[in-house]
């Protein structure tokens, strides 16, 4: 989704960036874990197939990501940006017939990021960003029966369990987003500032070569 590409959301914890291709290296080697394509439900892609994935990404109408970056490793300019990344977040706008639904995705693929409360934060700013940005009324979430933690943070952010699919194993929790909703999400992401991406990669440079 072209709506996000030269946009750069900064929380507490993290950093959130458009996917673009000198992302896509690091987020192979994550998906080459067996951990992560049962966690996502995923199938392992050649190099070439991520490219092609991450240029979907970037120009379909129906999708929007954001790579996570460690805030704290990312204001440290020596450091490269794809060594800042810890996960991605991502909305699918899953039903032509009405683009106010959104399914909502986020990974943490570093262990050592997991159990921080980053999933937390990052899912606030992702509903944040779809609900005033991309008018989104509607979230979803499908989430692997075995992924207990995952459901555990949607449901502590009050989703609702809606269905089980026993087949796929998966869990759907929803959440309408009424007027108390909306009201609760704008406080909780009052400190996140939207800047322009390409000025804050220009200025890390900037501060590098001084």
């Amino acid at each position: 989704m072209k709506i996000n590409e030269n946009t750069l959301l900064e929380g507490h914890k993290v950093v959130l960036v458009p996917y673009n291709a000198e992302h896509v290296p690091r987020y192979h080697e994550w998906m080459k874990s067996p951990e992560l394509q049962q966690l996502t439900a995923s199938e392992p892609l050649t190099l070439e197939q991520e490219y092609d994935m991450q240029r979907s990404w970037r120009e379909d109408d129906d999708k929007c990501t954001f790579i996570i970056l460690d805030k704290q490793r990312w204001a440290d300019t020596s450091v490269e940006e794809e060594q800042c990344m810890v996960g991605d977040v991502n909305i699918f706008l899953t039903d032509p017939t009405d683009p106010s639904l959104a399914e909502l995705e986020i990974m943490i693929a570093e262990p050592s990021h997991r159990g921080k409360g980053i999933g937390k934060e990052v899912t606030r700013m992702m509903m944040c960003y779809g609900v005033t940005k991309l008018g989104v009324k509607k979230f979803q979430a499908k989430i692997g029966l075995d992924n207990q933690v995952s459901i555990a943070m949607f449901k502590n952010i009050h989703f609702q369990e809606v269905s089980v699919c026993q087949v796929f194993k998966e869990v759907t929790l929803q959440m309408t987003v009424d007027e108390a909703v909306r009201r609760s999400l704008l406080d909780d992401t009052a400190n996140m500032e939207e800047r322009d991406y390409r000025q804050a990669c220009s200025n890390r440079q900037e501060q590098v070569s001084q």
